[in-house]
Order: C-alpha cells, then structure tokens, then sequence
C-alpha cells in the first residue's frame, strides 16, 4: 500500500461565481482535508463539484484561499495523441516515470500489462479508463481529482478500480454510484443547499445522517407552522 506523507488542503473563506452568473457557487466556505483520505464528493447535478475540483486545479480566479503543498491531477485528462501507446502517452504526461511502477498499477487493475504496448485508440472505453487511471497513481505523491470514473465501466471493471483505489489514498472521487462510493472512501464532502459539509463515513453513513437531519428540520418546520397558526 502507498503511504503519502500526512498533509492538508486548506479552504478558508472560498468565495466564487460565474461572471454570468451573479448567484454565488461557493460563498465563505471554509475546510481542511487531510490528504491521506479517500474523500467522496456528492451534491446534486449543478451544485458546484466539477467547478470545485476546477478550482482546486487554479483554472478560475476566486476570493479566500487555497493552500496545498501537494500537486493535484485530474481524471480523465485528455489524450492528445490517441495513436500513442500508452507507454509513450505516460512520458508526455509526466517528465520522468518508472515503466516498472505503471506495469505494477496496471496489473493491480487486472490486466495484462501486454495493453501498454497497443495503441490508445484500439483499447475499449473501460481499458481506456483503468490505463489512465493507473497512469495517475505512477505518482505516489499527488492528490488525484477522480470524476466519475465509472462511465464506461461493466459490473466486473467497476469491482475491480473500487477494490484497486480502496488500497489508495489520497483522492477525492466524484461518483453518482452510491455502492462504488461505499467500498472505497473514508470521508464524504458534501454540497448542500447553504454550504459545504465534511464528516468521517462512507456514502451509506452521510445519507443516513442526511435523512435524519432533513427529517428532524421538517418536523420542526411543521412544528412551527401550527405555532404560527395558533397565535394568529
């Protein structure tokens, strides 16, 4: 198993919006997030996930700060050359790298590391998705930004890269598969309605905490009403 060295990202006052859009995505959203975590990110569609994980790569200006002393990649980036094998695809996107090392997350992945010497192109969309995913943990010390990693994945592919990135660390993974979220994060981040939430858990636990805390605010939200329509 990878050990990374024990560091934090710091998100302190995070303000952000659109130009073309004057409503807030983030406003004066403060966290810390241990960089050893399997981190799952969940929100409903348009909430800010992708934009989030864009921030953190520096691609928009925003108000606060970020601070980190790790270097962050994301997936899936884009091939360039789609002819290349995937050898020489991993030494245009990292200057130096240990051939041995990608062999190794390639056969942890379950394949035959025979694929990396075949072109890009000729891969299926689920090679594809393992030979880069792989490619990004060649570097032992950067934070991977993972979004949605099961698109083009079968029953047993999407069994394979949980169990592959449950013996990882450091990432954060954006899914909307609920049982592919449970069997490798640690933590969940989470968008809500007025701000961002981080808890120790799996998916299963957030949303159980999730339902308990919404059943509890529409109870008191009934509650209310019939005081209000008792004084009046």
């Amino acid at each position: 198993m990878v050990v990374m060295l024990m560091s934090m990202i710091k998100v302190s006052n995070l303000t952000f919006n659109y130009d073309s859009h004057p409503d807030y995505i983030f406003e004066d959203v403060s966290f810390i997030i241990d960089t050893n975590w399997k981190l799952g990110f969940v929100g409903r569609n348009g909430k800010g996930k992708t934009t989030f994980l864009n921030l953190l790569l520096g691609k928009f200006e925003y108000n606060g700060s970020i601070i980190s002393d790790v270097d962050f990649d994301y997936f899936p980036f884009e091939v360039p050359n789609k002819n290349f094998n995937s050898y020489e695809i991993a030494k245009s996107h990292f200057n130096d790298y240990e051939e041995w090392k990608f062999e190794r997350e390639v056969s942890l992945l379950d394949m035959n590391t025979d694929i990396l010497d075949r072109p890009f192109n000729t891969l299926s969309k689920g090679e594809q998705t393992k030979v880069l995913l792989g490619m990004l943990f060649i570097k032992e010390n950067n934070f991977l930004l993972i979004d949605e990693p099961t698109n083009h994945l079968d029953e047993n592919a999407r069994k394979s890269v949980s169990t592959y990135l449950n013996k990882k660390k450091g990432f954060i993974l954006v899914s909307h598969d609920r049982n592919f979220l449970d069997s490798c994060i640690d933590h969940i981040l989470s968008i809500n309605r007025a701000d961002i939430k981080l808890e120790k858990g799996n998916f299963s636990s957030w949303y159980e905490n999730k339902t308990r805390q919404d059943n509890y605010e529409l109870a008191e939200n009934e509650k209310l009403k019939k005081d209000i329509s008792r004084l009046e």
